[in-house]
């Protein structure tokens, strides 16, 4: 603290706070950047359609096996296709919450305390 100057003091303790905050804030901005780039993999009917996304949830790509691809089974496939982009979001999900905890602990945040704030 700043002695002699009474009150104003603390605002030496309101810039290490501010500069801690912006500091974490560009981390949270690098950290969102990385996830952008992160593959996850959902899938269903034992690997018979995959789908890919990002760890931000974004679908990228569609794997779907020949062999389910007949007209009578339609329906079968496109529920195949939900459930396994349902599960690549699920993944993306987790795999989401596992890295901002990461970087909660990083920088000191309480465990429980959820980024961004």
């Amino acid at each position: 603290m700043l002695k002699g100057l009474g009150a104003l003091g603390g605002l030496g303790d309101m810039a290490k706070m501010m500069k801690a905050a912006t500091e974490m804030q560009a981390k949270y901005t690098e950290l969102q950047d990385e996830l952008s780039r992160v593959v996850v993999l959902g899938n269903a009917g034992a690997g018979l359609v995959k789908a890919r996304a990002t760890a931000k949830g974004e679908v990228t790509a569609l794997d779907i096996d020949p062999s389910i691809l007949m007209a009578s089974e339609k329906e079968v496939v496109e529920d195949l296709i939900l459930a396994a982009i349902r599960d690549a979001q699920a993944n993306a999900r987790t795999r989401t919450e596992q890295e901002m905890a990461r970087l909660a602990e990083q920088m000191g945040v309480p465990p429980g305390m959820k980024l961004p704030f």
